[in-house]
């Protein structure tokens, strides 16, 4: 997924974000996707030992909307 495309709410969102397309998204760091992933207050999911993010529950969180099966998985280091 290109990082233009990422912005366009009708993009497909079958694919997963990692913590650099959702900092990009949100315009933050990545250290910011990771600390708020760690601490349970970004939606994420834990694939294997990776962080991934599902695009419309990350879009919904930008809204202040909570995503609808959006689970909060936190991650230890």
């Amino acid at each position: 997924m290109s990082r233009t495309s990422m912005n366009d709410e009708s993009s497909s969102t079958a694919s997963l974000w990692d913590a650099t397309d959702v900092a990009g998204y949100l315009k933050v760091s990545r250290s910011w996707v990771y600390h708020r992933a760690e601490s349970g207050e970004l939606p994420c999911l834990k694939v294997g030992g990776l962080l991934r993010f599902d695009p419309q529950a990350i879009r919904a969180f930008a809204r202040g909307v909570p995503a609808h099966g959006a689970r909060v998985v936190p991650f230890r280091r």
